[in-house]
């Protein structure tokens, strides 16, 4: 089964997010909460991890983790992996305690990375029948909430700084006191709101997205996005961000291709919807990325084209369009 792909580097943040299988709780009891923040723990010393938020919610967990090193994908894999054998043995239990795979959104500075330390932080809050009262929120023991606020000892490993500083708050009494404010505005919002899971836009970024900041840092991470593909089969991935990146680089095959062929955007809508220039770089397109055939046939001016796939074979066997094929061969290989 397709997987999404991970985009791994010194420095980047994660939004990680992963369920119990089949929706089970994976923290059963206080116990099992403690057992887990010791793993963590454990996981940022031997990753050198800088966990910024974290809140376990029973049957799922969120953290907000940056790494140093490009080194998520081992470090989930020790983590869950050690959690899992130490849930099992305490509970008498076997097999898979995780649902698929850990979700990891990549998170850009700023604004969006004190956004995703909210949602983190306001996660108890959007529990059926919850009361929105905001003592409950700063008590609830297995989230950081408290600890931004020094309510109880904040972990060495966890970092307050950088969300805060993105509210322009600092880890002092007063920044403390601005954080606690900001927190029980959101709530106020949110008891106010039919649906409250919605009372901010971004969220459902956040929930379904691939990576979360403004356009130069997603247009960043496709950049780091191409050495992933290149390096695994393209069958075996999949996902929004696999899509997005295709797009953009099937764009810049259609404009290689078009001047491969001494063609320009006024050709596209005077030229035959079966000519064999728009089956050429149709073919250099459907080589080299994932994208749909419907978007190539936009792109290209194409009509419906229902025999798309078949030309496509016939200018392969070198049955069609051979000129015109013999000019964008090469392009990208």
């Amino acid at each position: 089964m397709p997987r999404k792909p991970r985009v791994e580097f010194a420095g980047a943040t994660y939004h990680v997010m992963c369920r119990g299988n089949r929706q089970q709780p994976v923290f059963r009891d206080g116990r099992d909460n403690e057992i887990f923040l010791d793993t963590l723990e454990e996981a940022c010393v031997r990753c050198g991890w800088r966990v910024h938020a974290f809140v376990l919610m029973g049957n799922h967990y969120h953290l907000l983790v940056e790494t140093p090193e490009p080194n998520l994908v081992v470090g989930m894999q020790w983590l869950q992996g050690t959690y899992t054998k130490r849930f099992n043995v305490r509970h008498k239990e076997w097999g898979h305690l995780f649902q698929g795979r850990y979700k990891a959104l990549l998170v850009d500075d700023g604004e969006y990375f004190s956004t995703v330390a909210t949602y983190i932080h306001l996660n108890p809050a959007r529990v059926r029948g919850y009361d929105y009262q905001a003592e409950q929120l700063e008590h609830y023991p297995w989230s950081s909430y408290p600890g931004y606020l020094w309510l109880r000892k904040k972990p060495e490993w966890l970092c307050v700084d950088r969300a805060l500083s993105a509210l322009n708050l600092a880890d002092s009494p007063s920044g403390r006191r601005g954080y606690r404010a900001y927190i029980e505005k959101r709530l106020l919002e949110m008891s106010r709101s039919d649906q409250p899971w919605l009372i901010d836009g971004a969220w459902q970024k956040i929930r379904r997205g691939w990576c979360f900041g403004d356009e130069p840092f997603r247009k960043n991470m496709e950049n780091r996005l191409d050495g992933v593909l290149a390096s695994v089969k393209r069958e075996s991935v999949s996902g929004e961000e696999v899509w997005r990146h295709d797009e953009t680089e099937a764009e810049r095959l259609v404009l290689q291709g078009m001047q491969a062929l001494g063609l320009d955007e006024e050709h596209l809508p005077v030229l035959k919807k079966n000519c064999a220039e728009k089956y050429a770089i149709a073919w250099l397109v459907r080589r080299n990325t994932s994208v749909r055939p419907k978007w190539i046939k936009e792109r290209l001016q194409m009509g419906k084209a229902t025999n798309f796939a078949e030309f496509l074979k016939r200018m392969s066997a070198g049955e069609f369009g051979a000129e015109c094929l013999r000019k964008v061969k090469n392009i990208n290989s």
